[in-house]
């Protein structure tokens, strides 16, 4: 019998002892995957990093249903991504208001895809439970796109945790104005490299296939095959 969602034993610790920076989504991400790498609880191949983004990368100041927007989220959102257009929708978010969603250029999460009943989501920006069960995230979170405006539509590109630890890279110039000035404090550590590149992020946003490593599905593809109705017995192609 599969175990009980109750079971489950967390990969990473609680969110306030993560290793955590604002608006530094990737780079959370990649902690969490070094993290699990040091441990022995899971093993690492069942853990993946999620950028949710789309082909489009673009918004106006109207929010994603089409109402002209209400409160701040929008703001926030812009000021704390200078590079990349706003563009996909994500709801409990921390830096959201109530039950409007935060529009981000793109966000990162990561994935446990768990031998037990059900997967489980870790955002560390998001005010649902650390960890989150998959169907809870799905519901809460990401919703529909159905509601969307089509340009809101929204893609996933995922990533085996051991591929990103091994190809990611940020020299985070993505977060500096025209100046060369923050526009949100950068991580107390050095710029994650590799030997072969010092940035590469804009290939693991973009949603073309061809670019970059991983794996790209529509949203509610990725939500049908990692939600709890789910045979997993298929296999994902490392890229």
């Amino acid at each position: 019998m599969a175990r009980p969602a109750a079971a489950y034993e967390a990969a990473v610790p609680a969110r306030p002892a993560c290793t955590y920076t604002s608006c530094y989504c990737e780079e959370n991400v990649w902690k969490l995957c070094d993290y699990i790498r040091s441990q022995d609880r899971y093993p690492l191949e069942e853990f993946y990093a999620v950028f949710i983004s789309n082909d489009r990368r673009m918004v106006s100041q109207w929010d994603v249903i089409g109402r002209p927007w209400r409160g701040s989220s929008l703001q926030s959102a812009a000021q704390s991504r200078f590079t990349y257009n706003l563009q996909i929708p994500l709801w409990k978010q921390k830096s959201g208001h109530g039950d409007e969603p935060v529009v981000w250029d793109y966000h990162v999460i990561l994935l446990h895809v768990s031998s037990g009943e059900q997967n489980f989501i870790y955002d560390l920006d998001t005010v649902l439970p650390f960890p989150c069960p998959f169907d809870v995230y799905s519901m809460e979170a990401f919703r529909l796109d159905d509601s969307l405006r089509p340009e809101f539509h929204r893609k996933i590109r995922m990533i085996r945790a051991d591929l990103y630890l091994k190809t990611f890279a940020s020299d985070r110039s993505h977060m500096k104005d025209a100046n060369g000035k923050w526009q949100k404090p950068p991580p107390p550590y050095p710029c994650i490299e590799t030997a072969d590149s010092k940035m590469n992020l804009d290939d693991f946003i973009s949603m073309n296939p061809n670019v970059g490593w991983g794996s790209v599905f529509p949203l509610p593809d990725f939500v049908h095959r990692f939600g709890r109705q789910t045979d997993y017995s298929y296999s994902l192609e490392e890229q």
